[in-house]
């Protein structure tokens, strides 16, 4: 685990930006075409407004969220919601957008058809996450239906969660699919935070999700 500590928050937002858009262009000068997961919540909003203007081929580059709760697009809980109006504009607007909500009445309807949009997109090129106070990450929650599942080496690349964190049902990326990732960024802000970053180093996967992702992970946190 690399862990950058900035002096504040906006230089951590715009050095963020930068290098996810360095490794995506990077990425692209190699390649046809690139992959970005990013976490919803409210968290990576100043990096989003500022990636957003990147100046990259984002008209190459496949963006897709971490997880999704399971709310219509315009719901005030929609993670697609925050991303379409703080990354999917400006320069970013060209990007080709996989939503993880389909419509559908739940989740577990939506597992095909989204595990035969995304897999052509393996590995990603580059997954941003977030973690919370619980040491959740996606929506891979400590006690949730499914996490030994999520967790495993073999799990398929979605999965259906409810939790007791989670006040709605939610379809998430598992470990394999986000730890396969090239390049894995994790962003916390605050003293909460890293503290209960410090806890997760301590636990086990299934105690603390966020755990199976660190030892790859350039971790961004500033106060």
């Amino acid at each position: 685990m690399d862990f950058v500590e900035y002096p504040d928050r906006e230089l951590l937002a715009l050095s963020l930006a930068d290098r996810l858009a360095s490794q995506l262009a990077q990425h692209l000068r190699g390649h046809e075409s690139a992959s970005l997961c990013v976490p919803g919540g409210t968290t990576p909003i100043p990096v989003f407004e500022t990636f957003s203007g990147a100046d990259i081929d984002w008209d190459r580059v496949t963006v897709f969220l971490g997880d999704e709760r399971w709310v219509d697009g315009e719901h005030k809980r929609s993670n697609g919601r925050l991303l379409r109006r703080h990354l999917l504009k400006d320069r970013a607007a060209a990007a080709n957008y996989i939503d993880l909500y389909t419509g559908d009445a739940q989740p577990e309807e939506a597992v095909a058809a989204l595990t035969g949009a995304l897999t052509p997109h393996l590995p990603i090129t580059v997954t941003l996450l977030g973690m919370g106070n619980d040491m959740h990450t996606a929506s891979l929650f400590p006690g949730a239906d499914r996490l030994a599942e999520a967790l495993a080496g073999d799990a398929p690349l979605l999965m259906p969660v409810r939790a007791e964190g989670a006040d709605e049902p939610r379809i998430t990326l598992t470990r394999p699919a986000l730890a396969g990732a090239i390049h894995i960024h994790l962003l916390i802000m605050g003293p909460e935070k890293r503290e209960a970053l410090e806890r997760a180093q301590k636990l086990s996967p299934e105690e603390a999700p966020i755990r199976a992702f660190l030892d790859a992970a350039t971790v961004h946190w500033a106060e």
